[in-house]
């Protein structure tokens, strides 16, 4: 297949384009970074870069919690209004077949257990109880403490920060065109994702990032609230893969498919710290305390049906990805 990848010259989009070049995909990179007039939100650009396209991998995005709500628009434009943009396009252009990166920010927190009351679904946490240092959410209705588990793709949505909103937006504009369309439609849900070429020293990469762009700097790693909130990390060449998987199957037309897509080992940002502080040989990490309003507390992924539907599992163990990870470089951006 020839596949436009959006973003294709980014964090993932770099690792997704290797991945469909080894499987003798024809990858076509679409990129602001790579040439001139790769935004998807110029509609004549991307009409020019479907011209003989069969699928296509939409990578570009805005990511990242960012600065608070100050960058609201710009996240709405990037992400929403880039989405719309593609997709006119491609219908016009009898593109049928498109992968989207979804995220797991869409569920904002993960699926919790009350000792009393099953499966519950706590609010937004309250700045008074984070400077309190009260990280773990309660039981909405008894207030008792609660059990993190597994969230999977039919948990209800409730994006809690403005990135959150726009990726779910995404996923209802995808739907929307698959139906318009009869075309299929396949969201991937990343969990935290990883890897050799994150971008350094900006407040819209991962935690991950933030981490190693601190050893890199001779700094410890600053680890917010207590450390124990829970996280899937899964490796970027995983992820890859998984795209390629899903452009090479054939979900069913007229509707958007969710996948998480999760390595399936939950571990703490504490964990991921001290690991990759321990394999950079820097500095121990530092918990502060500190906090920022819109953080979920536990979200960690169910990835069953992506295995199941597609035959994908994760290939980069938690050690072995950590400690290649403190070895590799960061991307400049």
């Amino acid at each position: 297949m020839r596949v436009l990848v959006t973003g294709g010259a980014g964090f993932i989009g770099s690792h997704v384009v290797e991945a469909l070049a080894a499987r003798g995909h024809e990858p076509v990179v679409f990129d602001v970074r790579a040439r001139p007039g790769g935004d998807v939100r110029d509609a004549a650009g991307v009409a020019r870069a479907l011209s003989g396209v069969d699928a296509v991998c939409h990578q570009a995005a805005m990511v990242g919690l960012g600065k608070g709500f100050s960058d609201a628009a710009e996240y709405v434009s990037r992400n929403d209004l880039g989405t719309a943009v593609l997709l006119t396009a491609m219908a016009q252009a009898g593109v049928r077949r498109l992968v989207l990166a979804g995220s797991m920010v869409v569920y904002g927190e993960g699926r919790y257990e009350c000792a009393s009351h099953g499966t519950v679904r706590p609010g937004p946490r309250k700045a008074a109880d984070l400077d309190a240092g009260r990280f773990e959410p309660v039981c909405p209705r008894c207030g008792r403490e609660l059990t993190p588990g597994l969230v999977g793709e039919d948990s209800p949505v409730d994006p809690r920060n403005v990135y959150a909103t726009t990726k779910l937006a995404q996923e209802h504009l995808a739907a929307a065109w698959a139906r318009s369309t009869d075309s299929t439609a396949v969201s991937l849900r990343y969990h935290n994702v990883y890897g050799p070429g994150m971008p350094r020293d900006t407040p819209y990469a991962g935690v991950a990032s933030f981490f190693r762009s601190a050893l890199a700097r001779g700094e410890a790693p600053r680890v917010f609230e207590d450390g124990r909130q829970r996280r899937d990390f899964v490796h970027v060449r995983d992820v890859a893969a998984a795209n390629a998987l899903a452009l090479e199957a054939d979900p069913a037309s007229g509707a958007l498919t969710a996948y998480n897509t999760g390595s399936g080992e939950p571990r703490t940002v504490g964990e991921m710290a001290h690991a990759l502080a321990a394999a950079y040989s820097g500095p121990a990490p530092v918990v502060t305390g500190e906090y920022r309003l819109g953080d979920v507390r536990h979200v960690t992924a169910d990835s069953s049906r992506l295995r199941a539907d597609l035959g994908w599992k994760p290939e980069v163990g938690f050690e072995a990805g950590i400690r290649e990870f403190a070895r590799a470089g960061l991307r400049g951006e």
